[in-house]
């Protein structure tokens, strides 16, 4: 049989999201797209993998059999890839990165630990800055890649990189708050704690927020996420964010409910200097931060972390 990696990577996701639609957007693809790869990938193996509904998708036991299978196998072959990938000089290679201080606290430390028990040859710097200092630093050199919520901007490679859904978090006060989804127009009578608008996040909230008729404070002065979160701990409010932001949640008294009618997503993406070559190694380490921001989203998607 003749597999194809992108036909059991889109398998994983679509086991691990139990949803077609939100899978599809971690793959920057369409959901008829994503069909049409888990269906030739039934046909190659002669059994279905996942039943679906209107309302549900789960894998049926031959698919749930398959998972562990797959899981075990990609991460062989993404490491074999990488230790075949290694270049022949034995001098130590450098990555600049540079990404919010929220995402390279809680995502991306992680993430290089995890990578360079099998790279130890690379080494990346991690520069947490807001998403304008970001930029501005890969536009000057000083940074090789930089990763968060980026607009299009002079000089610069905007490469997509993942889609994170929005979701509104709660504290954690009375298990009769708890709910699994909440739709924007619920959030009329809410007390809403929100970022700068300057922000490209706070702009895609405040605009759902508008067309639900929901009118937003103006003269808010918090900038960061973390802030926002530790406000709503605080019993101050409750806060729509991307559920990257989860990743700061661990250790927080709030719960987090999925935003639906509609679902709404925001793009992560990597920028690097169009003027100036990626270092060895930067195409490897950046496939293998997708794998792991892929599967972290997967567990924290649709629960609390």
């Amino acid at each position: 049989m003749d597999f194809t990696s992108r036909q059991l990577r889109a398998f994983l996701l679509v086991a691990q999201h139990r949803s077609f639609s939100r899978a599809a957007e971690a793959l920057f693809i369409t959901p008829s797209g994503l069909s049409v790869l888990i269906r030739e990938l039934e046909i190659q193996l002669g059994f279905r993998l996942f039943e679906r509904t209107t309302r549900h998708v789960a894998p049926t036991p031959y698919g749930a059999e398959l998972v562990g299978v797959v899981q075990r196998n990609l991460t062989e072959l993404d490491a074999a890839t990488s230790r075949i990938g290694q270049s022949a000089s034995a001098a130590e290679q450098s990555l600049i990165i540079g990404a919010p201080p929220l995402i390279s606290a809680n995502i991306m430390v992680q993430a290089i630990k995890e990578f360079r028990a099998h790279r130890p040859s690379l080494r990346i710097q991690l520069y947490d800055e807001k998403v304008s200092t970001i930029l501005q630093l890969v536009q000057s050199g000083k940074l090789d890649l930089g990763l968060g919520t980026f607009g299009s901007a002079t000089g610069v490679r905007r490469t997509p990189f993942f889609r994170s859904p929005l979701v509104v978090i709660r504290p954690d006060k009375d298990p009769a708050f708890r709910r699994a989804t909440t739709t924007w127009s619920a959030l009329r009578n809410e007390k809403l704690i929100t970022l700068h608008l300057t922000g490209h996040i706070q702009q895609l909230v405040s605009k759902h927020l508008a067309q639900a008729g929901i009118k937003t404070s103006a003269n808010t002065s918090i900038n960061l996420l973390d802030t926002q979160i530790a406000m709503v701990e605080a019993d101050e409010g409750v806060a729509v964010i991307p559920s990257f932001g989860l990743a700061a949640c661990r250790n927080r008294r709030v719960f987090m409910s999925r935003l639906v009618s509609p679902v709404v997503s925001i793009g992560l993406y990597l920028i690097s200097n169009r003027a100036k070559k990626l270092p060895p190694g930067a195409d490897e380490f950046t496939r293998f931060l997708k794998i792991f921001v892929s599967r972290w989203i997967g567990h924290v998607d649709g629960g609390r972390k």
